[in-house]
């Protein structure tokens, strides 16, 4: 079980530096106690996170070798390509100012979790809402969707994993972020995420054909 519980830690932990969700969670930790913080995050990734993982296992319980077989083949699909579309919008980024098709409904879900994030009410609960709401639909989102897949039987390590993975990586940002800023660029950052995601889509096609 331990295996689930690190590949889901690893695709999270990459992935969430840097991204909108955790530039929220900086905003939050110059007027707010970091553990609060934290707390808020572990909840809301829980919840999405733990649905989309949830989800996946009960699709995966259908007991059908071909349907097995190409769940599998969509699932190792799924982080190959996030990884190559990772690559993409990441030249896309840097040689046409950040044209790119999904950026209106990007820059929507920013302005989403702004409003949420000026909200009178308590931080954990701020907090916890805009981690499930800017995670939905997300690449960490589909990802864990995708290994609720793989392994069906393993819910409790995906999930412990996925939020471990949150709560680290946001942890690193409010104590490390002016260190990291000054250190890794952005595209490191994403290079590393991209990485990752195409490493352990090509481990599974290596697993399932030798």
């Amino acid at each position: 079980m331990l295996y689930p519980f690190f590949i889901t830690f690893m695709l999270v932990f990459f992935s969430e530096l840097g991204d909108k969700t955790q530039l929220l969670v900086l905003s939050f930790s110059t007027k707010n106690k970091v553990k609060n913080i934290l707390l808020g995050v572990a909840i809301g990734t829980f919840f999405s996170h733990g649905f989309a993982i949830l989800f996946g296992s009960k699709v995966a319980c259908f007991s059908n070798d071909i349907f097995q077989f190409y769940l599998k083949i969509f699932t190792y699909s799924s982080f190959v390509l996030f990884g190559l579309l990772g690559f993409l919008s990441q030249k896309t980024f840097s040689s046409s100012n950040s044209i790119c098709k999904n950026g209106d409904n990007s820059s929507h879900k920013s302005n989403l979790l702004q409003k949420f994030s000026a909200l009178k009410l308590n931080c954990v609960f701020i907090v916890a809402l805009c981690i499930l709401v800017g995670e939905l639909g997300d690449k960490t989102f589909l990802a864990s969707l995708s290994l609720g897949f793989e392994y069906p039987n393993a819910k409790f390590p995906l999930i412990l994993g996925s939020v471990c993975g949150m709560v680290l990586s946001n942890f690193i940002a409010i104590f490390c972020g002016r260190l990291i800023g000054s250190h890794l660029k952005q595209g490191l950052i994403e290079f590393l995420s991209n990485v990752t995601f195409l490493i352990f889509g090509l481990l599974g096609f290596v697993h399932m054909f030798f």
